[in-house]
C-alpha cells in the first residue's frame, strides 16, 4: 500500500452495494469520514497563467508527454467492460470554472455523488467526444453549439467496469442549461484554480472486508455548502491536474 508521502491507489468511487462484496465498500458508506491519509500542499499548483483559454488552447494542440496517474480502480463488478465518456467542461468565466453536477439519491450507481455530466456509449455515439456532449445534452440541457472541444485525456477504468474517456471543452458561459430532474439533483461550477492547487487533494484511506481502498477527495465549500468530490470524479480531475503541471517546451 502506499504511504501518507506517496500517491494513492485508486478506489471504488462508492454507491450502494450488497454487504460483503468483495472490493466494494459498506452500503452505509460515507467518504466524508474516513480516514485522512494526508494532503498534497507540498506539490506545487499549475501556475494561473497556464490557465487561461489561449494556454489551454496551446496546450491541447502540442501534444504534451505526460502519465496519468492513475489509470484504473480495483473491480468489484463482473460487468463486461463498458465504453463510456465523460465532459470535463471548462467555462469560460474571467476565472475558468469547471461545471460540475450532483446526482440524483434514487440512482441505481453513484447516488447523490458528484460527477461530470456524462455515460455509456451509444452505438449511434461514433466516438467519446459524441458520447460526452450527448450526454451533457440529456443530462443538463447543453447544446454542444457551446461547447468548443479541446481534447481527451487518457482512459479512467472505473471499479464497475466502465473504461471513461473525460473529454476536455470550453463552455459558453452564456449557455442555458436544463437539469434533467430524474438525473441530476444540482449543477454547479468550481474554480478551476481550486482543483489544480493539489493543497485542495485529499487522499483517504479505508478497510473493509480485509481489502485497503485509498482514493483523492476535494471537498469544495461554497459558501454553506460543501460539495464533496471524490473517487473517479476526483481522480480525472488528479488526472488533469498532471496534465496541465507538464511545462511547455
Amino acid at each position: 500500500m502506499s504511504t501518507a508521502s506517496s500517491a494513492p491507489a485508486p478506489a471504488p468511487t462508492g454507491g450502494t452495494a450488497p454487504t460483503g462484496t468483495p472490493g466494494r465498500l459498506p452500503p452505509a458508506f460515507d467518504p466524508r469520514h474516513a480516514p485522512l491519509v494526508g494532503v498534497d500542499a507540498h506539490l506545487p499548483a499549475v501556475p494561473l497563467a497556464w490557465q487561461t483559454e489561449a494556454a489551454l488552447r496551446q496546450r491541447f494542440a502540442a501534444a504534451v508527454q505526460w502519465e496519468p496517474e492513475l489509470r484504473r480502480e480495483p473491480r468489484f463488478s463482473d460487468r463486461p467492460p463498458t465504453q463510456a465518456a465523460v465532459l470535463l467542461p471548462l467555462v469560460l468565466r474571467e476565472e475558468l470554472t469547471v461545471l460540475l453536477t450532483e446526482r440524483t439519491t434514487h440512482l441505481s450507481t453513484h447516488s447523490g455523488q458528484v460527477a461530470f455530466p456524462g455515460g455509456k456509449r451509444d452505438p449511434e455515439d461514433v466516438d467519446a467526444v459524441a458520447t460526452a456532449l450527448r450526454e451533457a445534452h440529456e443530462e443538463v440541457g447543453l447544446n454542444a453549439a457551446y461547447v468548443q472541444v479541446l481534447g481527451c485525456l487518457p482512459v479512467y477504468a472505473t471499479g464497475t467496469g466502465f473504461q471513461v474517456t473525460p473529454v476536455v471543452a470550453l463552455v459558453d458561459p452564456a449557455a442555458p442549461l436544463r437539469p434533467n430532474p430524474y438525473e441530476v439533483a444540482d449543477i454547479f461550477e468550481v474554480p478551476l484554480r481550486f482543483v489544480l492547487d493539489p493543497a485542495h487533494h485529499e487522499r483517504h484511506s479505508y478497510e473493509w472486508n480485509g481489502m485497503q481502498r485509498e482514493w483523492f477527495a476535494m471537498p469544495y465549500q461554497n459558501g454553506a455548502r460543501q460539495h464533496y468530490i471524490w473517487g473517479a470524479t476526483a481522480g480525472m480531475l488528479r488526472n488533469f491536474y498532471r496534465f496541465m503541471q507538464v511545462p511547455l517546451a
